[in-house]
């Protein structure tokens, strides 16, 4: 049984429930799906940590071989962003002509994730697409094209569904706000 945010003092509300994200799935893996040809060999590369829970999920929904690689990027101390990005881990996968979609769980500034798509397409993939579980266009300082977007969300802190504060609250089913 998940942690209700009654139980966690720190959650003010659910903004994104289970359901919501369940269907939210579907819909992205039938798109994406849809968008590649038959066949394809799909290369999923994750931001860790926080996407983990959304890549896995969304991986189970894609009708397509997939591959999964994992980058670490962080940009980020409690709340505040710091301005810069670290690159922490990087691929294993030759990405050379090969098909990548890179899978997020939130894009905020665009600084992090235009750092790695210019990191990324240095490699010479054969496409390079974007898929991120929540955007947040009111804090965008550098513009990013986001192919596959689950949901569009006001400037607010969130956790849960792999999103975390300090490492807390990434194991909650759903996403929610944090009181200020």
């Amino acid at each position: 049984m998940s942690p209700s945010p009654e139980h966690l003092p720190r959650i003010d509300r659910i903004l994104i429930s289970e359901a919501d994200l369940r269907e939210k799935l579907d819909d992205l893996g039938a798109r994406i799906t849809g968008d590649y040809p038959a066949g394809t060999r799909l290369l999923l590369v994750g931001v860790l940590k926080g996407s983990f829970y959304f890549l896995a999920d969304l991986s189970r929904r894609i009708d397509l071989p997939v591959e999964i690689d994992f980058v670490t990027l962080s940009s980020y101390t409690a709340t505040e962003s710091r301005g810069g990005v670290d690159f922490r881990m990087d691929l294993t996968a030759d990405i050379r002509d090969r098909d990548v979609l890179v899978v997020e769980d939130i894009v905020d500034t665009g600084r992090t994730l235009n750092a790695l798509l210019h990191e990324l397409h240095s490699r010479g993939p054969a496409s390079l697409r974007v898929c991120t579980l929540l955007d947040k266009p009111e804090r965008r300082e550098i513009p990013i094209h986001v192919h596959y977007t689950g949901f569009t969300i006001p400037d607010a802190f969130v956790v849960g569904y792999g999103l975390d504060l300090d490492e807390q609250y990434r194991n909650l089913p759903y996403v929610g706000i944090l009181k200020t």
